[in-house]
């Protein structure tokens, strides 16, 4: 690993990434639509909201990170750059960091404009502390992030990259708590919702949600979306190609 070279290739990443406004808003201002779509599907019912809001802010940017990266790295590959990249002295673990930065970066921002809009003109009452709502809303996006560059090895075009968003998001979406509370589903799927990072995730907002205070518990779902991520990126270098099949 050579951190000169992975902060190259983040810088190309954002380069990138300016040139292209319409990544840009979907990035950024898709997921603050939903959310305020989903607090005006719920007018008149703050308590809803408050239920499902703050667990909303985590999937909806995990979703879009997911799709937007997914579909990036693989446009690497299809165009040549990847190889011609990994011709020069760039390991794979410099080039999928140099992406983790820079879209990084990008959840950075995404995380604050939806956290804020969410705390703040849409009303999302919490019981915890408001800067532990805005981390997971960071981690949950970092953690689609990893999950999109692991996932593009896989996909030989840009739609194949799209299909894997209802093979690897919907199941957790499914499972994670957010339509059937996770003690009450059958032992199968509990045990298999408990293997997924996005039941964590839930987990922390519903915790900041209910209950004041750091508690282990929230630490733990955090540590776990984190390491989730991390072996995601892992996973990503060890299997990622020059070509695509």
């Amino acid at each position: 690993m050579n951190a000169t070279r992975t902060l190259a290739t983040a810088r190309r990443v954002l380069a990138q990434l300016r040139h292209d406004p319409r990544t840009i808003a979907l990035l950024l201002v898709v997921p603050c639509l939903l959310l305020t779509l989903l607090r005006y599907m719920f007018d008149g019912e703050a308590q809803a909201f408050d239920r499902v809001g703050a667990a909303l802010l985590g999937i909806f940017p995990l979703l879009v990170m997911f799709l937007v990266t997914s579909v990036a790295m693989l446009r690497e590959r299809t165009t040549g750059t990847l190889e011609r990249l990994l011709t020069m002295p760039l390991g794979k673990l410099d080039l999928l960091l140099g992406y983790a930065l820079a879209f990084g970066a990008v959840a950075l921002v995404q995380a604050t404009l939806a956290s804020a809009l969410t705390l703040g003109l849409l009303g999302l009452d919490v019981a915890g502390p408001t800067w532990l709502l805005f981390a997971v809303a960071l981690g949950d996006g970092l953690l689609g992030m990893a999950l999109g560059l692991l996932v593009s090895a896989f996909a030989a075009t840009e739609f194949q990259a799209v299909q894997f968003l209802p093979a690897v998001i919907l199941p957790q979406l499914l499972l994670c708590g957010l339509f059937v509370p996770r003690e009450e589903m059958a032992t199968v799927l509990r045990w298999a919702s408990d293997v997924l990072p996005l039941s964590y995730a839930v987990d922390a907002m519903t915790r900041l949600t209910t209950t004041s205070g750091v508690s282990g518990l929230l630490v733990r779902d955090l540590a776990v979306i984190a390491a989730a991520a991390l072996l995601a990126l892992g996973l990503g270098a060890a299997t990622l190609r020059r070509r695509t099949a």
